[in-house]
């Protein structure tokens, strides 16, 4: 009996999965509306809205629910995802993902010391290094949901350390991974890691 309800939840959960699954071509037309801000490849070329381009899929698939769901503000978003499905989002989060991001530079003068935090972390503060989740070319880790930050735009990247560190963005998961990562750096600090990431590749 164990045996037949194991299989079952087995093929419910892989059928699940399956459907929810994102089906890029069919994102390229649902996402036409967000390129005006995130460009139409999601390179965006306003330092104030994300490069969705190469975005891990799961981390994406997140992002779209948890603004959807207003776990997460974007002023810029408000109403954007009302109307869209599971699938919706999914498409659309697999057609993003499905593309190349660009890079950006660095400003010679930080790197350094942004090379140092990315690196090295603080670890005398407790604070790890942001390659452990972040990858040493800042790929990301896409099966774990921790997103893709090389070659992000410095601006953007600066806001969400300063959003995570003021408690304005919340939806890091009960682990506050990214609230206590945040806390360890000073504006200074988040200046010269947000611009190395920049032009990390």
């Amino acid at each position: 009996m164990n045996k037949v309800i194991v299989s079952l939840l087995l093929t419910l959960g892989i059928t699940g999965l399956a459907h929810a699954a994102g089906d890029a071509k069919a994102g390229q037309a649902k996402a036409a509306v967000c390129g005006a801000c995130h460009g139409p490849d999601g390179n965006s070329v306003a330092p104030n809205f994300p490069k969705l381009a190469g975005q891990g899929e799961r981390y994406l698939l997140k992002q779209l629910n948890d603004i959807k769901a207003g776990n997460r503000q974007v002023l810029e978003m408000t109403g954007l995802l009302n109307n869209m499905s599971d699938q919706d989002l999914a498409d659309i989060a697999a057609y993003f993902s499905s593309q190349k991001g660009s890079v950006g530079a660095a400003d010679p003068k930080l790197v350094a010391r942004g090379e140092a935090l990315f690196r090295g972390g603080k670890l005398d503060q407790g604070m790890p290094a942001c390659t452990g989740c972040h990858s040493p070319d800042g790929s990301g880790n896409a099966a774990a949901g921790f997103p893709h930050l090389g070659g992000q735009h410095a601006q953007y990247v600066a806001k969400q350390l300063t959003d995570f560190r003021e408690g304005n963005r919340t939806n890091d998961g009960d682990a506050q991974m990214m609230r206590a990562v945040a806390a360890k750096l000073s504006n200074k600090d988040i200046e010269a890691v947000s611009s190395y990431i920049q032009g990390l590749h």
